[in-house]
């Protein structure tokens, strides 16, 4: 199914009102990417190891647990894209107050994924982000790390589907055929192995990096452009009754006890 313009074709401080609904490109903004290790082991395999971006692997729960807090990926997003910004100017973009922000700065500093940029005093101090590309993943996990990241990802999704219906209803509102046109939601369902999922789900990450290079590199934005998002995800579809397709080398079913078996 593809809709195309809208036609059929640890922290307890504020949430914030623009931060809950506004993370960008996980793979290269802050929010962590989550990479399967059979998909890094695999990558490997073919020599395309080097070829990939390094990123910052989070395996810390509280790391992770820094992260998940809506006003605090509103910073993160903030400073990505326009730092290095202050307490004040973040909490005027945020809808919040200076204090809130400078708060949520130092708990982000605690865990170095900000810093100070260097200049003012007090909350006229500028921050930046020490690094924008961050992973984590599953392959050897403690149940705490499984936890925060899995929380992680439920709040990051929830604020990209909530930008998405946002978008839409600002893009009607305001009457604007050309983004509307441009504008996409896809949907695809396929049998597939999970060797191939794999690859399918590293071919669109590599597609989502095309143009990642404009979100640290305001000289590489053409003109016109405007900050957008891509999400995208490869999942095993669960439907109820829908079995996988037996394996060539899965053992055949025992016959049934007290079945005849003449």
């Amino acid at each position: 199914m593809s809709r195309n313009g809208g036609r059929d074709d640890d922290a307890t401080q504020g949430a914030g009102t623009e931060a809950g609904q506004a993370t960008l490109d996980t793979a290269e903004h802050a929010a962590p990417i989550r990479e399967p290790e059979r998909g890094r082991a695999r990558r490997h395999e073919r020599g395309g190891a080097a070829a990939r971006p390094s990123y910052r692997r989070l395996s810390d729960p509280r790391e992770l647990q820094a992260l998940a807090h809506p006003v605090r990926l509103g910073i993160m997003e903030l400073l990505t894209v326009s730092g290095p910004l202050t307490a004040t100017e973040l909490a005027d973009r945020l809808d919040e107050t200076p204090a809130n922000c400078s708060w949520h700065l130092r708990k982000l500093a605690d865990h170095d994924f900000v810093e100070e940029a260097g200049g003012g005093i007090g909350r006229k101090r500028p921050w930046q982000v020490r690094g924008v590309r961050l992973a984590w993943d599953e392959g050897d996990a403690t149940p705490g790390e499984l936890r925060a990241g899995r929380a992680l990802e439920e709040l990051l999704m929830e604020r990209q589907v909530a930008r998405l219906h946002a978008a839409r209803a600002q893009l009607r509102d305001d009457g604007d055929e050309t983004w509307s046109d441009a504008t996409s939601v896809t949907q695809r369902a396929s049998w597939l192995t999970a060797d191939e999922l794999d690859e399918l789900n590293d071919e669109l990450r590599s597609v989502l990096e095309r143009y990642a290079v404009r979100i640290t590199d305001p000289d590489q934005r053409p003109p016109g452009s405007r900050l957008c998002e891509l999400v995208a995800w490869g999942v095993p579809l669960l439907l109820p009754g829908v079995e996988a397709v037996p394996d060539v080398d899965s053992p055949a079913p025992e016959a049934t006890a007290g079945a005849d078996a003449s």
